[in-house]
């Protein structure tokens, strides 16, 4: 395998063209570390590069795109990019800096490549190379970090992002006490994910000649792209570079913590100025303003307690408002229209995502995905303007689709796989895709056949060194009759007529499908590496099963989604051979970790070990000390002191913390100290709980962690922690 070449410095490189220098000890890149026997470790899974962005050229040639590396060793990641050819030939390092470099793009009819990187101050900048990596020059000047950019389609301007203070909840220090620590408070949502809330997202237009900015939500307490996960992908261009079209949930405080309206708007660059942005959500609405006719959506006053907050948002007079989640808009290449991913209802955050279709002549909306009755996780438009390509999931696999503005959907391709990303490549289509033996890589797609044929081949080297385990799929029957999807993943070498200790996956979300998924946490590959069955099963409440199934999940934590847990191993247990059902183990993670904790007090004895990873201990606990409080609002009926509502009643009964005199069980509790999603005292209570009633129990925190775990020495303790516990109680 190659070496990658930097410099020694990033001020040797600024003013050079190409480098040929050696590559430092502390560079971290592509990697060949040894495998013994095949055998597929923790090290090795954190040694894998990692495909992230990408764009291609206008001929739909070439490729540019990230990868990024970890050193376990110097505990950082390291990003580089990359250019190859769409045959998959002539893959090219042009990264020459010892500072990661990300987010290529292709300008200037492909002749250049834009990227970001620091500056000699550490300030990341728009920086500009030709395509072949030489010619290496800072384009933008900014006093700010720029997070991400998109460039006008004439070159001429980008959009760049900014963080820009905000002190609407959480007040300003006084002047005379810089180091104070203390944050004096008036609001909701003055935290969010894993931060405290004193800088928001702001979408600028930089001017590339002069240098000027202009910030497009001016004087606005508002987000643009919408914390914690959104991008440059909010944002889109018209055609002609004259409009940006931008997402934006014009609400602060309480009241974005209830809410998941946010809307798409026509922003005209000349005119700079919010007044003249048009709602296409809500057609003929002033920036900021949000039309009468809305749900009010307070905590201590949910209208009607008698019914759930589901049955309250069946109202006609909103459907045509999108007064749920409208999100990633992009232009028609012929600028005649402008799609979305739209949410129809408002606080549902798993509400399915449906593409809509705006024609701006009218204002008229389409929604052209409604034969396929699952959601939609990103599009592309193709050059006719008629017709849009995206990917969603369904029984279980995510796959490519395609559809015309009258809404007939085809899908296109086909295998045990998640497609993860569509965009457009010439005449064909550019794809990401991973399943749970591939770790993510680039693919072309025909646009009429869906043949895919492999562009980057970034882990071969892990593919062809590694045992992997085969994942099979399992259908069963659920306790209500209803046909259960479990993928069955298998050990290495795997020998039928042995019997192996077995786990129950649960998943989180509690809406995010059991795909194809690959992850550089919950690894199927690593677990079966260590001598398990894994059974992951399709429970209710997942998407890629028709709505109904997707949503029966809601304000019913403890109902039929349980019973699918349980009924999904006790058929793998009864049916499969191999499966040891004397030494069973059941772990999750967020709603799977509730899920384990719910198991905990009611699994009869079925199971020999527990792991709960940032799992919900106390109902109660949580709808109070979540930040969007929207999630607690829908999935529980509403607050727990609303005692007269039934769908509130039946949430907070199956509470896991109401079963704990059940538990008798071992169990290790995981949890990052700045998850604020799930607040860590959850773990420290269900440990807590565990010890006082004598069981054996180990709680893994980790305070400088989210509601992820992002470092690659805390990503080694986790897996070797995981591990030990499961081999304690299960060999």
């Amino acid at each position: 395998m190659k070496k990658l070449l930097i410099a020694t410095s990033l001020m040797a490189i600024v003013m050079m063209e190409s480098c040929n220098n050696e590559a430092p000890s502390t560079m971290i890149g592509r990697q060949t570390p040894e495998v013994k026997n095949g055998q597929f470790t923790p090290e090795l899974l954190w040694a894998m590069g990692r495909v992230g962005s990408y764009d291609a050229s206008n001929d739909g040639k070439t490729v540019a795109y990230n990868v990024s590396y970890y050193s376990v060793e110097e505990n950082k990641s390291h990003t580089v990019i990359y250019t190859i050819n769409t045959d998959g030939t002539n893959e090219k390092l042009l990264t020459t800096a010892v500072t990661s470099e990300s987010a290529p793009k292709y300008l200037n009819e492909g002749k250049q490549i834009t990227f970001l990187a620091p500056d000699k101050d550490g300030v990341s900048q728009i920086w500009v190379m030709n395509a072949d990596g030489s010619g290496r020059k800072q384009l933008s000047k900014c006093e700010k970090d720029v997070d991400d950019y998109l460039f006008s389609p004439d070159g001429k301007k980008a959009i760049v992002i900014h963080q820009v203070p905000f002190h609407n909840i959480i007040h300003e220090r006084p002047e005379d006490l810089p180091k104070s620590t203390g944050l004096v408070i008036d609001g909701a949502m003055f935290r969010h994910w894993d931060h405290y809330v004193e800088s928001i997202p702001h979408p600028f237009v930089l001017d590339i000649e002069s240098g000027k900015e202009a910030d497009i939500l001016e004087g606005e307490p508002f987000e643009c792209p919408m914390e914690p996960f959104g991008g440059i992908e909010q944002l889109a261009w018209s055609p002609d570079s004259k409009t940006v079209a931008f997402t934006c949930r014009t609400k602060i405080g309480l009241a974005y913590a209830i809410s998941t309206d946010s809307d798409i708007f026509l922003y005209d660059v000349a005119k700079g100025s919010l007044d003249t942005a048009r709602n296409l959500c809500k057609d003929g609405t002033e920036f900021g303003v949000v039309p009468d006719g809305g749900i009010p959506f307070v905590p201590d006053n949910i209208c009607d307690p008698s019914k759930s907050l589901q049955d309250q948002y069946v109202n006609q007079e909103l459907k045509d408002r999108n007064v749920g989640y409208d999100i990633n808009p992009q232009f028609s290449p012929d600028g005649k229209y402008v799609a979305w991913q739209s949410m129809e209802r408002d606080g549902y955050e798993s509400d399915r995502n449906r593409l809509c279709v705006c024609e701006l002549a009218t204002g008229n909306k389409t929604y052209v995905t409604e034969e396929f009755d699952s959601n939609v996780d990103a599009f592309c438009w193709d050059n006719d303007s008629k017709t849009l390509y995206f990917v969603g999931v369904w029984h279980g696999e995510t796959h490519v689709y395609r559809t015309n503005l009258e809404g007939e959907v085809k899908q296109l391709t086909e295998g045990q796989y998640d497609y993860t990303g569509v965009a457009l490549c010439g005449d064909q289509l550019l794809c990401s895709r991973q399943s749970m033996k591939e770790a993510t890589e680039l693919y072309l797609v025909d646009k009429q056949t869906g043949k895919a044929t492999q562009v980057t081949d970034e882990n071969k080297y892990f593919r062809e060194n590694v045992a992997w385990g085969e994942v099979i799929p399992h259908w069963s029957k659920a306790t209500d009759g209803a046909d259960l999807l479990s993928w069955i993943i298998l050990p290495p070498n795997f020998d039928e007529n042995k019997k192996y200790p077995t786990l129950l996956f649960c998943e989180g979300g509690p809406q995010s499908p059991v795909s194809q998924f690959w992850s550089f946490r919950w690894n199927m590959m690593i677990m079966a590496a260590n001598g398990y069955v894994v059974v992951a099963p399709n429970r209710r409440g997942l998407p890629g099963f028709g709505s109904k199934w997707n949503e029966d999940i809601s304000t019913n934590y403890g109902g039929q989604c349980m019973q699918d847990l349980l009924s999904a191993i006790d058929d793998a247990a009864a049916t499969l051979p191999y499966i040891d059902k004397d030494r069973m183990g059941c772990v999750g993670a967020s709603f799977g970790g509730f899920s384990v904790y719910w198991m905990a007090g009611n699994h009869n004895k079925r199971f020999k070990c527990f792991i709960a990873h940032d799992g919900i201990f106390n109902l109660e606990q949580q709808y109070l000390e979540t930040e969007e409080a929207w999630f607690t609002n829908w999935d529980l009926g509403g607050a727990f002191w609303h005692k007269d509502n039934p769908a509130v009643a039946r949430s907070f009964a199956n509470s896991p913390h109401k079963f704990v005199d059940k538990w008798d069980t071992p169990i290790l509790c995981i949890h990052g100290d700045k998850d604020y999603r799930i607040v860590s005292s959850q773990a420290i209570a269900a440990f807590n709980a565990a010890k006082y009633l004598g069981i054996e129990a180990e709680l893994l925190l980790f305070p400088d962690e989210n509601h992820w775990v992002l470092k690659p020495q805390n990503g080694i303790l986790w897996q070797r922690t995981y591990f030990n516990w499961l081999d304690r109680w299960l060999k």
